[in-house]
């Protein structure tokens, strides 16, 4: 079915004299599938690496530092650019985790054709189902890999069908793998193309080809004529299915021609069983890729906005403007910051002025302003090696250095022809952990390292909380707070502490109240004379401060009104009980006593606190606890389980509506005391396939016994 390639010189970077002879493929699937070990494998055959999971010099292939190794996953697109006979293949390998989402929609972005693994021992799960549809959305070209077909357990028939029946009926296989030995004592020795019934014998350890066994080939007609009549179907060549029903004998050339405009259209998935430790399959997919996978060129032209705001259409054009989108950002602690780039359009050359247009605007107003800059280094990376490129044409990925200004998803262009694209969607981060520094020297170290950290993490945000006074970390997950942890500490040297993060409660009164506050001092000199007569009544939810002035007789000069209202004000926001603020309340200022000489805003401020704290004595008060509006989606089989959790977390279940795809949303009203860690329960309860989105709603009256709970706890030394 394919031609032909063969492996390039190790260490030799790759080239490519024009786009059609290049190819942009990104490695998808859950964790666990064997990514990084397939990108290895390719690399390693292909004679990129000199020994599989290897560079030259003896750095790991998969990652810019050791982070993977620590955590055991990765955490990190990375790009692996190399040369299969005359085609140049970027292979972005993007993580299987759901904490790093960021990334893996990058490298489906980035990419024209997804590779996407299939464990044939674990089959397909929740996880396949949710990175299927993020590759679905885009509508880019798919071959599903099953991996691990050594496996003693492999069972390549039965992911077959799970792969039909959870991505369509047009998934299916161009190749089997073919085992030998008897009973539940067989290995794999071999593959079959079932297209041209060419057989690959590997018992040897080294590939060759072989006369399929006359019994192998039979057995396989069966899976042989369904892959032919499905390409059929998705011909467009009308008078193909009459020829093929009419009994003619259809030549495997003119098929493959079908498959591989039928993959291109996104209409067909060729299935491919590999092995990447033993690299049966591995040659089988290095010879697909050129040839099933579309180019750059073949692939619909994005579309950009122009400084009018009009739209125009970005083709694969090396001679055209220059258009780039930047697809990661990454800080090394020794190279700098590096920035993953795909080139749409015209060249991106080292040392040239780009401009750069930033693709979150709407959500950083201080990044508003789009700026000139001057590239750097312009290189094909491999792991931690770095090979010069120079000049990197349309329709190319490389690595830039030094792009001090552009982000993850910006722009880069001619200055003279400014053009912004629009950046796919970041998951937001809903996991908080408020972080401390150890010590007072690791203060100003873990802001500046936390600045770099979110500069290259779009999913990763920061805020200083006003009122709780701490630096709260949001996140994506468990695995995603562990990476940040590991980075500050690895690579910024910072020691952090974590902390639970203090939810900000309120205070409000139940029943009206009487207060005075009396502030009368003589030192001899000036002294202070202010007081006050207040009554505080209860205000509906959301009401705020209400400040009435029932004054008679000037008992209070008319200056000194709104100074009572700001002393009120300033004692609400420090608290009267527990330190938290006090809202919605309406205070009636109706009496009062002033001094001729030693009255003053200052002593009418301190009397206007001093009266709130009197009332608050004379009443009974509540503590207020947020609520948010919470949407869960998540599979039809856990609705019931998601519903019980949320009603555990004194929450109110609103309804529930279908999303489609056997999908259900489910919006509801919960206490943000109860989901500070929603985004790790939701994932336990729902399998891994729940996602939520929150946002403030009101505050209401927080339960007396957990009222009573919060208040020991500031009591307590």
């Amino acid at each position: 079915m394919a031609e032909k390639n063969g492996p390039a010189t190790a260490g030799r970077a790759p080239t490519a004299d024009r786009p059609t002879r290049i190819r942009n493929v990104a490695v998808v699937g859950p964790s666990g599938t064997g990514k990084t070990t397939l990108t290895e494998a390719l690399l390693f055959h292909a004679g990129a690496t000199t020994r599989q999971g290897r560079v030259e010099d003896g750095t790991t292939v998969s990652d810019f530092d050791d982070v993977e190794t620590r955590q055991g996953r990765s955490v990190n697109l990375t790009l692996s650019p190399f040369q299969w006979g005359d085609i140049k293949i970027n292979l972005l390998d993007t993580p299987g985790y759901a904490d790093f989402l960021g990334d893996q929609r990058a490298g489906i972005r980035g990419a024209d054709a997804v590779l996407f693994l299939v464990s044939a021992v674990d089959g397909v799960d929740a996880r396949s189902r949710l990175a299927w549809d993020e590759c679905a959305a885009v509508e880019v070209p798919r071959a599903i890999v099953i991996t691990k077909c050594d496996h003693p357990r492999a069972d390549f028939p039965g992911v077959v069908a799970q792969c039909q029946e959870a991505f369509g009926a047009d998934s299916l296989p161009a190749f089997v793998p073919v085992r030998s030995g008897t009973g539940d004592a067989t290995t794999l020795t071999g593959i079959l193309t079932l297209l041209s019934q060419r057989y690959y014998d590997y018992s040897s350890g080294t590939r060759h080809d072989a006369t399929p066994p006359e019994d192998l080939t039979l057995e396989m007609e069966g899976e042989r004529a369904a892959l032919i009549e499905g390409i059929i179907q998705e011909s467009e060549d009308e008078a193909l299915m009459e020829r093929y029903l009419s009994g003619e004998d259809i030549d495997a050339a003119s098929l493959a021609d079908d498959l591989r405009a039928a993959v291109a259209r996104g209409g067909f998935h060729p299935i491919v069983p590999v092995s990447a430790t033993t690299g049966i399959g591995v040659l089988e997919l290095l010879d697909e890729i050129p040839t099933a996978f579309p180019s750059p060129v073949e692939r619909s032209a994005r579309t950009a906005t122009d400084a009018t705001g009009r739209e125009r259409a970005v083709p694969c054009d090396p001679d055209g403007p220059l258009v780039a989108q930047v697809l990661k950002t990454i800080n090394d602690h020794y190279v700098g910051r590096i920035s993953l780039v795909r080139v749409l359009s015209g060249r991106l050359a080292a040392d040239a002025t780009v401009r750069v247009s930033h693709a979150r605007v709407d959500t950083d107003p201080q990044r508003l302003a789009d700026s000139d800059e001057r590239v750097g280094a312009v290189s094909a990376p491999l792991g931690k090696q770095s090979r010069s490129a120079g000049e990197v044409m349309a329709g190319d990925i490389c690595a830039v250095a030094k792009l001090s200004q552009a982000e993850t998803g910006d722009t880069l262009s001619a200055p003279q022809t400014p053009l912004r694209l629009e950046a796919w969607s970041f998951p937001e981060p809903l996991l908080p952990t408020a972080l401390r520094a150890r010590s007072k020297a690791d203060e100003d170290k873990l802001a500046q390292a936390v600045a770099k950290l979110s500069e290259e993490d779009t999913t990763l945000r920061v805020e200083v909380n006003a009122e709780t006074h701490q630096m709260v970390l949001w996140c994506l997950g468990e695995a995603h707070l562990d990476l940040v942890m590991d980075r500050l500490a690895n690579r910024h040297g910072v020691a952090v502490l974590d902390e639970p993060v203090r939810v900000p409660l309120r205070e409000t009164f139940t029943v009206p109240a009487q207060g005075q506050g009396r502030n009368v001092k003589q030192t001899g000199g000036h002294g202070e004379y202010g007081v006050c007569n207040i009554e505080v009544e209860p205000l509906p939810s959301g009401s705020g401060l209400q400040f009435v002035d029932k004054i008679v007789g000037g008992v209070v000069p008319r200056q000194f009104i709104p100074s009572v209202e700001k002393g009120v004000r300033n004692q609400m926001e420090q608290g009267v009980v527990g330190g938290y603020p006090v809202v919605d309340i309406k205070v009636t200022l109706y009496d009062g006593k002033a001094h001729s000489v030693d009255s003053s805003d200052r002593a009418f401020q301190r009397a206007g606190k001093l009266a709130l704290k009197d009332a608050a004595e004379r009443s009974t008060l509540t503590m207020l606890e947020p609520i948010d509006t919470v949407s869960v989606l998540v599979n039809d089989e856990y609705v019931g389980a998601v519903m019980s959790d949320l009603s555990a977390r004194r929450g109110r279940v609103l309804g529930s509506e279908p999303a489609g795809n056997g999908r259900t949303v489910i919006r509801a009203e919960v206490p943000e005391l109860e989901i500070t860690r929603y985004a790790i329960d939701l994932r336990s309860v729902s399998h891994g396939t729940g996602t939520f989105t929150r946002s403030y709603l009101r505050y209401e009256p927080l339960p007396p016994q957990l009222a009573q709970k919060h208040h020991d706890a500031d009591d307590a030394p």
